[in-house]
């Protein structure tokens, strides 16, 4: 039988480029979304092999742990998770809104709780190896202008996934963060492209695909002796 992994925001950009990326190397991919039914089906279509959607908003704690749970029980235990859902609601910090930064906490933060809690004793009682990867961001690492609740919460993703990754690894199953930089999305075509270029090293934005390669790796046998680390994917940006 095929091991599973869940990838959340899997119904386009990076999200979908990890899950198809992971269904090639052999896994049954459970597509999260939360509003684009269309871009999960159309994810689930590119995957090779067996999978299945999943709709919820990672914010709502219960709604989450109900559909997890009832996954779990019909099918069985993940072998992995990618924690690839996330929001950003960007202005400078004197402008910003208390429910700009609340969106933000409370989603991409928050989220990692109600998702990956949950998941744990299951993927504990099967008694066997694990992978858990967290995308983060630069941002998380070195912050960014414009992006305090963003990068906050990043920030506090890496240490959430450094804890849990102390918890787990006697249990062989791993913890670990990866963080993209300026990766070409439909988040990224607003962007002055040609400036954020020239403070690149690499002196491009970076595919999804390359994020993909990245988590498949951690989430593959060769990663087994690889936990609590963070591997950033941008081009040399973050130094």
């Amino acid at each position: 039988m095929l091991e599973t992994v869940l990838v959340t925001g899997a119904s386009r950009g990076i999200g979908r480029a990890i899950a198809v990326e992971l269904s090639q190397q052999g896994y049954q991919i459970v597509v999260h979304y939360v509003r684009d039914a269309e871009g999960a089906a159309e994810t689930l279509r590119q995957c090779s092999g067996a999978g299945r959607v999943l709709q919820f908003d990672i914010a709502e704690r219960e709604a989450v742990a109900s559909s997890l749970n009832a996954d779990i029980e019909e099918h069985e235990a993940y072998y992995g998770v990618v924690c690839n859902a996330g929001i950003a609601k960007d202005a400078s910090f004197p402008q910003m809104t208390g429910a700009e930064w609340d969106a933000v906490i409370h989603t991409n933060l928050d989220g990692f709780f109600n998702v990956v809690q949950p998941l744990v004793m299951p993927m504990v009682r099967r008694r066997k190896p694990g992978r858990i990867v967290v995308l983060t961001s630069v941002a998380g690492i070195t912050g960014n202008r414009g992006q305090v609740n963003y990068s906050a919460s990043k920030a506090g993703l890496i240490g959430a996934a450094k804890s849990l990754a102390l918890e787990l690894a006697k249990r062989k199953i791993t913890v670990n963060c990866v963080a993209p930089g300026l990766i070409e999305t439909d988040m990224t075509t607003e962007l002055a492209v040609d400036e954020y270029k020239k403070m690149i090293p690499a002196r491009r934005l970076g595919q999804p695909a390359e994020v993909a390669k990245a988590v498949a790796f951690l989430c593959s046998e060769d990663a087994a002796y690889i936990t609590r680390q963070v591997l950033t994917v941008d081009g040399g940006l973050s130094g």
